[in-house]
């Protein structure tokens, strides 16, 4: 036994190991933590960008990588230089072709409170559920009258940009108050309204719109609307079509419609942790991490 456990110390790797100093084994774990990382966001945005343009845009940048390094490995100099002055282009093409992924990106990152989010951590259990009730009730007649509506539950700091455009409320969420606000007659009705705990922040206000190309037509402003701040953001928006009076939940740059408000508020307890649902569902609907910012798509 003794004369195994000192093979296994004579080993190049133990004995690498044994001669590494703590701040040593901090920088790598940071290095292997970056690489964690780096790799499950490159993965969840190639499951993302699959079989659209942007694919094999990608794939060809990949093919001249791997032409520039078997030009190394063979010390072809002449092609080396052309294909390195290629990759040079490339990379500048991709920085501009990426920008609004990349601009989404840094300003999620970017955000006050992204690592202590707790949504509707003002108040009990029991007051959250009430909030709740009243944002769905108000849907619930928003979508029978087809009014359309836009409301945004704020999860975390960062708001202040765009509540500045609105009109400041700072009244307790109500449904009388929210229809009244969504009424068609009304100055305010045409922006979203600000929900931060138990506290309308703002109406009126303008949020930034979606680019993401493959979006169909069918959704108006209000819709992408909502979407775009939840690629920017972590906020849930609420979207009532006034067309047709559907109701949707745009969170993490997904749109989600329901067909009823009883199924929007069972959704909405879930994602407040106040209902369990299927083990599909958990995995679908987990939002709040930090790779929903890769996923961005419509339902």
């Amino acid at each position: 036994m003794l004369g195994h456990l000192e093979k296994v110390r004579q080993h190049p790797f133990m004995e690498f190991l044994l001669t590494m100093n703590p701040l040593d084994v901090f920088e790598l774990v940071i290095i292997v933590f970056f690489i964690f990382m780096f790799g499950l966001a490159a993965y969840r945005w190639y499951k993302h960008i699959k079989g659209t343009p942007t694919e094999r845009l990608l794939n060809g940048a990949l093919l001249v990588l791997f032409a520039l390094l078997i030009s190394k490995i063979f010390n072809l100099q002449i092609l080396g230089r052309l294909l390195e002055s290629v990759v040079s282009i490339i990379v500048f093409g991709l920085i501009v072709i990426f920008q609004p992924e990349l601009r989404r990106l840094l300003g999620y990152l970017g955000q006050p409170g992204i690592l202590s989010k707790n949504i509707f951590a003002f108040g009990t259990e029991t007051e959250v559920k009430s909030i709740i009730s009243e944002i769905t009730e108000t849907v619930k007649h928003l979508s029978k009258s087809h009014i359309g509506a836009l409301i945004v539950i704020q999860n975390t700091p960062g708001f202040e940009n765009y509540i500045e455009v609105g009109t400041k409320i700072d009244a307790k969420v109500s449904t009388e108050l929210l229809l009244t606000i969504f009424h068609p007659n009304t100055p305010l009705h045409d922006g979203a309204v600000v929900v931060n705990g138990d506290r309308i922040v703002a109406a009126g206000v303008l949020l930034p719109l979606t680019e993401d190309p493959t979006l169909s037509w069918k959704f108006g402003t209000r819709h992408r609307a909502a979407i775009g701040m939840s690629e920017v953001s972590d906020a849930a928006c609420i979207v009532v079509s006034e067309e047709t009076g559907e109701m949707s939940l745009a969170q993490g740059g997904l749109l989600t419609k329901f067909s009823s408000a009883e199924d929007l508020k069972t959704e909405l307890d879930f994602l407040y942790g106040f209902a369990e649902t299927s083990g599909e569902k958990v995995k679908e609907r987990n939002k709040f991490a930090f790779t929903s910012i890769f996923t961005r798509k419509a339902l």
